[in-house]
């Protein structure tokens, strides 16, 4: 029964691919100036202080900034702080403010047309309501290693250190950190959450939760374009809420959305070949965009465990060596991902190098267990590895080219909540994982192997522990020069890969399809949804 209703499913995709140029022409007068798109679950909040997940994080960066933005190449640079420098041995850091920047209009700024300039104070009113215990945003940890912040007048802005931090910029270019105006937050309370005031290049029109959200665009918006043209092209965004991938792609192929993010099982066979390409029949009205994602997909070793077999390097190794990860991605994923031949640090962060971990040798993977065997007298290595329901096919596929070299692999399948809840705790011994960056620099990968952050305090979920690891670690926060502290960052992740503690998989890709007429759509390694300088060409 399962085969004719796949069948059936890619039948209405083809079906509804041909009608495309039938569809898009509705609503043409007006139709490039909406960019449209899907999100499968509601918003949580338009509140920056609460953009924990994406479908909060892309709506909420269309109607805030902060003080500093990343650009496609995780370069950080000006937003509202036009320039800003960097003293006293790296801890403190002074931001000088533009003046041109305006919050979008509401009454409670004098009228219904009123609105202000930013200030300083206003990020110190901000950043105050980031870590009020009494708020519990979610990014209060972004100032754990602020000492203390200050407007020094108007248009300086002061955050000093508790100690040297280099990928701190990274941090402040999080939504937690945009800025709000007190007046309104404190005349809505909880209920900002649906009616936020920004400064960001669109504005809230309306929000039907979990139904509808427009944006508008904000004629008051301070950036500008190359050609100093006053941003957004757009003059709006409108987002829907369908709960399932296979109607979005649908919709999609209609012309009904303007683009699709990521790859899903529903119609990845459908739209991309095994190697990762387009097919003919969406070649010509779909544009594909693709690049390095700040995503590891691995599995792990709880060092501490009590079985044999995962205490011994040679079998870690071993496993490491013994399956095909290009095979791996070419049959499971379409070639959408990147194969893990170097460390845990993935392919877009500065600190990755290719070269320094396993590839594929099942001869010599063979031979390790044979070592093995032959010095704990084990004949018959027995491993679980434990993973989530969305990534059996991945742990068949390992379970079955490892059972090749000799270890027997059992796949236990539990729910995430779980999986979540024993790896912290230390009650799993092989099990699947993946680490997507909270800020764009490698420190944050590397902080999973200090020895410091032993889980459940921290993401030590491993219990790696080295003291030249740690030594390195440390110093790292002390290095400013960015090419120095880049080399130890590759060797701090040389050094984990030597002792094999993890089994990287691959490192994920940001893939997006959009329609032939939108224009400007960029692509970022942190999978930020970046609208402002999208246009659309009017359909033929």
């Amino acid at each position: 029964m399962q085969k004719p209703n796949n069948i059936i499913k890619i039948s209405s995709l083809l079906l509804c691919f041909l009608c495309f140029s039938c569809n898009i022409k509705k609503n043409s007068n007006k139709d490039h100036l909406v960019f449209r798109y899907n999100e499968h679950k509601n918003i949580g909040s338009l509140d920056p202080a609460f953009s924990k997940d994406n479908a909060d994080i892309w709506a909420t960066h269309q109607l805030f900034n902060g003080l500093v933005q990343m650009d496609e190449q995780l370069n950080v640079k000006p937003c509202i702080a036009r320039n800003w420098t960097v003293t006293d041995s790296a801890t403190t850091y002074t931001f000088r403010l533009r003046k041109d920047v305006f919050f979008h209009k509401h009454e409670r700024f004098g009228n219904q047309d009123s609105t202000r300039t930013v200030t300083a104070s206003d990020f110190e009113y901000s950043f105050n309501r980031l870590i009020d215990k009494s708020v519990a945003s979610p990014g209060s940890w972004v100032f754990n290693k602020v000492d203390h912040f200050s407007a020094v007048n108007d248009s300086t802005f002061q955050i000093k250190l508790k100690q040297p931090f280099p990928a701190f910029l990274g941090l402040l270019t999080m939504k937690y950190c945009s800025v709000v105006p007190k007046e309104i937050v404190e005349y809505y309370g909880g209920d900002f959450r649906s009616n936020p005031i920004g400064t960001g290049p669109f504005k809230l029109k309306r929000w039907e939760e979990n139904i509808k959200l427009v944006l508008r665009r904000n004629y008051l918006y301070f950036e500008k374009d190359q050609q100093n043209q006053d941003l957004p092209y757009l003059e709006a965004v409108a987002v829907t809420f369908l709960p399932d991938k296979q109607s979005e792609f649908l919709q999609f192929a209609q012309g009904n959305i303007d683009f699709v993010s990521g790859l899903d099982a529903s119609y990845k066979d459908e739209i991309l070949t095994a190697d990762g390409n387009l097919r003919a029949l969406y070649a010509n009205g779909v544009n594909m965009i693709r690049g390095p994602y700040l995503n590891t997909e691995y599995l792990a070793f709880f060092i501490e465990t009590d079985v044999e077999a995962l205490q011994a390097l040679k079998l870690r190794q071993a496993i490491n060596i013994g399956f095909d990860r290009q095979k791996m991605m070419t049959y499971l994923r379409n070639g959408i991902g990147i194969p893990a031949s170097g460390g845990f640090i993935p392919k877009g962060l500065p600190g990755f190098d290719a070269t320094i971990g396993f590839s594929y040798q099942p001869e010599k993977a063979k031979q390790l267990v044979t070592e093995f065997k032959a010095e704990t007298g084990i004949q018959t290595p027995e491993v679980t590895l434990t993973t989530t329901s969305n990534y059996l096919s991945f742990c068949e596929f390992i379970q079955r080219e490892i059972e090749k070299i000799g270890i027997q692999v059992n796949v236990d399948v539990i729910p995430a909540s779980s999986l979540k809840d024993a790896k912290a705790n230390g009650q799993l011994d092989f099990f699947r994982a993946s680490w997507v960056a909270d800020y764009p620099d490698a420190e944050n990968y590397l902080s999973l192997f200090y020895s410091e952050n032993f889980a459940p305090n921290g993401p030590n979920y491993t219990h790696y522990s080295n003291k030249t690891f740690d030594k390195l670690y440390e110093a790292s926060y002390l290095e400013t020069d960015i090419y120095k502290r880049e080399a130890l960052y590759t060797t701090m992740d040389s050094l984990v890969m030597t002792s094999a503690p993890i089994v990287p998989l691959f490192y994920d890709e940001v893939v997006r399809f959009t329609r032939k007429e939108v224009k400007g759509l960029g692509i970022n390694a942190t999978n930020l949804l970046e609208l402002k300088r999208v246009r659309k060409e009017v359909s033929d």
